[in-house]
């Protein structure tokens, strides 16, 4: 009989008093019991409310010492609510037995990786947004409402270049994972799925669908035909 120790986390009080975090990751793990192990035990459970950042969390650390004692199991809806630090996910599956509810036959390696892939775009976008402002910050930007049609107009048009520009940006980030997994076989919505379970989220910050990846995959291409 397989023996598992439940982790769960979120980041705010509000989450954790609104279940509504918690409700989601209750449901993906036991999705994956339900259609993954046959026979098993949960010998403990345990939830923070706290940043993935704080590898010290009380409760998860715990949840590690017993699934080590016990030999068992650590189980995780995400990743990243295990942490969202590459290298202490790498210490992490040294030490225990991690499974991920959301790829339930990832195993360390991928696990690894997929790591390591959510940290290389979360660096992106903290370079990219500090980019952004010190850009704008030397081109004089001010910050206010327009005041006549001609400046709709022209900040209209500034913000579609620059709209389009983010996007073509944010597509090339993900050209690899996507035309890989794409060229690999894999459908629009496992693809999807598997951008979810690893913590990427799409441009205007949401999880990801088949139509979604397919957008992704179409500028992609017209990129690729149009470079310029």
């Amino acid at each position: 009989m397989s023996k598992y120790v439940v982790y769960f986390r979120v980041s705010t009080q509000r989450q954790g008093q609104s279940g509504l975090g918690l409700e989601a990751q209750k449901r993906d793990v036991n999705l994956y019991l339900k259609n993954y192990c046959e026979d098993y035990t949960i010998i403990g459970e345990f939830t923070d409310i706290e940043s993935g950042a704080n590898a010290s969390r009380c409760n998860y650390q715990k949840a590690i010492k017993l699934a080590e004692k016990e030999e068992a199991i650590l189980l995780v809806a995400k990743l990243d609510r295990a942490s969202r630090d590459v290298e202490e996910i790498a210490r992490l599956i040294k030490t225990v037995d991690l499974k991920v509810a959301c790829m339930p036959f990832a195993d360390k390696f991928q696990l690894h990786l997929y790591a390591a892939l959510a940290e290389q775009e979360r660096e992106f976008i903290s370079k990219r947004t500090k980019a952004a402002l010190q850009s704008a910050k030397e081109r004089g930007t001010k910050l206010g409402r327009p005041t006549t049609i001609d400046e709709l107009t022209d900040m209209g048009h500034k913000a579609g270049k620059v709209m389009k520009a983010k996007a073509n940006q944010f597509a090339e980030k993900l050209r690899v994972i996507l035309v890989s997994m794409r060229d690999a076989g894999s459908s629009l919505r496992v693809i999807a799925q598997a951008l979810n379970a690893q913590g990427f989220l799409t441009q205007r910050g949401k999880e990801w669908t088949p139509a979604g990846v397919r957008n992704v995959l179409i500028r992609l291409s017209e990129k690729s035909l149009n470079p310029n």
